[in-house]
């Protein structure tokens, strides 16, 4: 089996990926979504958490062997980014959502030298804004980011065109048409909510896939 569908398997079967486009989630940004996730989940679930983090560590070695450091996003790439780095062998830190406002004022926790190669490691990629914001915060401190490790994306258009934008690359474990594929295939939803499932991924902010 490959990557790609077995941590579809793994993060449908732990419910970190949970679909219910009967009765949508709604976001902070007040979108409805037929999709959960919580990727943290992985981290109290033994043998996903193993199969996530060799993953992630093959991604790294395959599509950004130069990387020196890794980095991991706040606050759920943090564990990811320290497990990797572990496997790897290579020193990790993490990037705030903010400065502290005491002590050193570290926005960039870790040490970090002036042009190091840098691989940002984080859970989730939808729009691409959070991680966009870490780039650049890495960027401005003189990092060369190689790109970005994630173990989901949903492969939104908007996300898509951010990260081209920024000249960002990055390589997921698993996307959202994957489990969806997986997610009707093993009977978590009916085969026909495919196509609602992609008409969300394909745009977000129109709500006509609920009453489909």
């Amino acid at each position: 089996m490959d990557t790609s569908r077995q941590i579809a398997k793994d993060l449908l079967s732990i419910q970190a990926v949970f679909f219910r486009p009967d009765e949508p989630f709604t976001w902070a940004s007040g979108i409805k979504s037929p999709v959960y996730c919580d990727n943290r989940l992985t981290l109290t679930a033994p043998e996903v958490r193993t199969r996530v983090e060799e993953g992630l560590a093959g991604v790294i070695r395959e599509n950004y062997p130069e990387a020196e450091v890794l980095m991991g996003t706040s606050t759920a790439g943090i564990a990811h980014a320290a497990i990797c780095g572990h496997l790897m062998n290579l020193p990790m830190g993490y990037v705030r959502s903010g400065a502290k406002d005491h002590g050193r004022q570290n926005q960039i926790e870790g040490r970090l030298l002036p042009g190091q190669k840098v691989v940002v490691v984080e859970d989730l990629i939808s729009t691409g804004g959070s991680v966009l914001e870490v780039v650049q915060v890495l960027r401005d401190a003189g990092a060369e980011v190689l790109g970005v490790a994630s173990i989901f994306t949903y492969g939104m258009k908007k996300g898509l065109e951010r990260l081209a934008a920024a000249n960002v690359k990055n390589v997921s474990l698993t996307n959202f048409d994957e489990i969806a594929r997986v997610a009707a295939e093993e009977g978590y939803i009916p085969e026909e909510a495919i196509a609602r499932l992609l008409a969300f991924r394909d745009n977000p902010s129109d709500e006509s896939w609920i009453a489909k």
